[in-house]
């Protein structure tokens, strides 16, 4: 019997998702088994460095993308906002399952809010993007860089004397770590990570049988959502290394996008919204990717390192 391959990273948080994806995917794949392939990422082997200084985009894909071409693994299950917009040729995003909650938290062992951090409180976060954001809001805190994963973070919490840290809420439910979140952040200021919150279900594009299977896992509000974000992110020629939020809701056929451009120290931001039909995401992503251009986004974007 053959099996059904499916490649993922060897963190708690990637196995949780793979797992995820695999118990869905064993009634239909039946007979064929499903299996985990774990390989290990270049940002799993660099784990104290900012993600721009070893390689920025694709650091923790671009292994499984290479199994998945020489046939290793069937498919690959990666964090959404961790896959470059720009596609690998032979492979194609095959599936978005159902989002999972987009935003992001504080974590806080003395304070209850984002707004009651006292003064220079000393809060630690691995994004460009939640920095910027939070320094645009209290511009007098102290932001660190922090890497490792979510649960190493926690107890760095305690082991740095931090006030807080700023994580993804989605792993922090999927780990079942949901109690330790003090806040969760306002959208209103806060924007989401590009796909934040989304899988990404990859696999050959010649692959007949794959694309079936994983099919039955997509979710096409979920997929229209980030390929809307995806698009934005693209169009600004944007990626890890600069601080961009998107969020996007659906209501019916109808698919809002707003999305925000910061200055790395948090001084500049530019932001706006637009709607669409769901059908025309990435035209949206576009649109609104000019929108900001137009208002000034286009100058924080040149003038980055």
């Amino acid at each position: 019997m053959t099996l059904f391959r499916i490649g993922t990273r060897g963190s708690r948080l990637a196995l949780w998702q793979a797992n995820y994806v695999a118990e869905r995917l064993r009634p239909l794949a039946a007979p064929r088994a499903v299996e985990l392939v774990e390989i290990v990422t270049a940002g799993d082997q660099v784990r104290d460095a900012p993600l721009p200084a070893i390689g920025g985009e694709g650091v923790f894909t671009k292994e499984i993308q290479r199994a998945l071409l020489a046939g290793e693994v069937d498919v690959a299950v990666h964090s959404l906002k961790d896959l470059p917009t720009v596609p690998v040729e032979g492979l194609v995003l095959a599936a978005v399952p159902a989002r999972w909650p987009a935003g992001d938290v504080l974590v806080s062992h003395r304070h209850r809010t984002f707004d009651a951090l006292p003064p220079g409180a000393l809060v630690a976060t691995s994004s460009l993007r939640r920095r910027a954001q939070a320094l645009h809001r209290r511009p007098d805190l102290r932001l660190v860089h922090i890497r490792g994963n979510v649960e190493t973070r926690l107890r760095k919490l305690r082991e740095q004397d931090l006030d807080a840290l700023i994580l993804a809420q989605a792993g922090l439910e999927r780990l079942g770590l949901g109690g330790a979140v003090t806040e969760v952040l306002d959208r209103s200021w806060m924007l989401p990570a590009v796909g934040q919150g989304a899988l990404a279900l990859e696999c050959r594009h010649d692959d007949r049988a794959a694309l079936d299977l994983l099919s039955a896992l997509d979710d096409r509000p979920t997929r229209q959502a980030v390929l809307a974000e995806r698009e934005l992110l693209r169009a600004l020629g944007g990626g890890c290394q600069v601080p961009i939020g998107a969020e996007t809701s659906v209501t019916g056929e109808t698919l809002r996008l707003r999305g925000a451009v910061l200055s790395p120290d948090g001084t500049q931001r530019i932001e706006a919204e637009l709607t669409a039909p769901i059908a025309d995401a990435e035209m949206l992503g576009r649109q609104l990717a000019q929108e900001l251009l137009q208002q000034g986004a286009r100058e924080i974007l040149s003038s980055r390192d």
